[in-house]
C-alpha cells in the first residue's frame, strides 16, 4: 500500500470517527448546552461588565487609585460569582467535562493501538534481520 493509499484511508477512518463522535450522546448534550449558554443574553451581559470591570481595574492600577481598585476587586468577584453559580454555566461546565472526558478516552485508546501496531512491526522487522 503506497503512502497515498494509506492517507486516505486514515483519512477515511478519521471523518467516521468524526461523524461517530458527533452522533454521540455526550457530544450531542455538550452542544446543546453550549448553544444555550452562548445564546443567553443575560450571561453575555454579565461578562461584558467582568470585562469592563477589568478594564477599569488596569486604569485604577495605572493611576494610583488603590482605593477605588479595591473596591472594584470586591465587583468583580462578587460578578464572578454571579456568573460562576449560574445553573447554565454549571450545567456547561458538567458537559464539557463528560466531552472531554470521552475525547480524552478516545484519544487514550487511539494512541495505545498505534502504540501495539509500531511495536508489532518492530518486532518483526527484529526477526527477519
Amino acid at each position: 500500500m503506497t503512502y497515498l493509499e494509506k492517507e486516505a484511508q486514515i483519512q477515511e477512518q478519521f471523518a467516521k470517527l468524526n461523524q461517530l463522535l458527533q452522533e454521540n450522546e455526550v457530544i450531542i448534550a455538550y452542544k446543546k448546552i453550549a448553544e444555550k449558554v452562548f445564546a443567553h443574553e443575560g450571561l453575555q451581559a454579565l461578562e461584558e461588565q467582568i470585562k469592563t470591570c477589568q478594564k477599569q481595574l488596569v486604569q485604577y492600577e495605572h493611576y494610583g487609585k488603590y482605593q477605588a481598585k479595591e473596591q472594584l476587586l470586591v465587583e468583580i468577584a462578587q460578578l464572578q460569582e454571579q456568573y460562576d453559580h449560574h445553573p447554565l454555566v454549571t450545567a456547561y461546565r458538567e458537559k464539557l467535562i463528560e466531552a472531554n472526558d470521552l475525547l480524552q478516552y478516545v484519544t487514550n485508546r487511539i494512541q495505545r493501538e498505534v502504540n501495539e501496531q509500531i511495536e508489532q512491526e518492530g518486532k518483526k522487522d527484529a526477526a527477519k534481520d
